[in-house]
């Protein structure tokens, strides 16, 4: 007679509970830690207890629970520090504005915390034509790694308190619709967007 190995058996995912508290799991993950979605959906499975198969939910249903967790433990700080980022990104935006910037990310959407990063979409004739421009103002940076084959290179500014990515795509992608990890369109703002999201959210948006 064979026995049957019920170990190996993965959970239903409809259950709400599980799902439930995954979803919470990885949010908490996110919006304490400044953790990446991936990174968070993996580890909190594995907190969970839940085999590898387990299907992991989408970014979006996640992003809805770092929102929520934001409002209800983050409040003041939150809001205090998405005011302070967008300001900073604003600036930079100007600084940067030969090259198309166009503010995306959790900055852009509202769910910065305190460890998230300013991520900025360029689209100079050459990602060199930018590294020089960074050298000659004296901005201090270091190289990224690109997580799309679209992506020409991306220059990380080294600012503690005002840390952002500068992701350098073609020119001929700026009308493009940009894709994020898990496949939706990637929101993008210029400058003037972000100066009128600012007062539109009666934030004062000063870096």
């Amino acid at each position: 007679m064979t026995r049957r190995n019920h170990s190996r058996r993965i959970p239903n995912p409809g259950a709400p509970t599980l799902r439930s508290e995954l979803v919470h799991a990885a949010a908490r993950m996110i919006a304490e830690d400044g953790a990446d979605y991936g990174f968070a959906k993996k580890k909190a499975l594995r907190q969970l207890g839940l085999p590898e198969g387990f299907p992991l939910p989408g970014n979006a249903e996640i992003e809805t629970a770092v929102r929520a967790y934001q409002a209800i433990y983050q409040g003041d700080e939150q809001a205090e520090r998405l005011a302070f980022l967008r300001g900073a990104a604003i600036d930079l935006m100007h600084r940067l504005a030969r090259f198309s910037p166009y503010l995306t990310g959790s900055v852009l959407e509202g769910t910065a915390g305190r460890h998230a990063q300013i991520d900025l979409l360029l689209f100079p004739d050459s990602a060199k034509e930018l590294e020089i421009f960074l050298l000659d103002q004296g901005i201090p940076f270091h190289h990224g790694n690109p997580r799309s084959e679209r992506v020409e290179a991306v220059f990380v500014i080294d600012d503690e308190n005002r840390p952002a990515n500068l992701i350098v795509l073609p020119p001929r992608d700026e009308r493009a619709a940009q894709k994020s990890h898990d496949g939706r369109v990637r929101t993008r703002a210029r400058v003037e967007a972000v100066e009128a999201l600012c007062i539109l959210a009666g934030q004062s948006c000063q870096a």
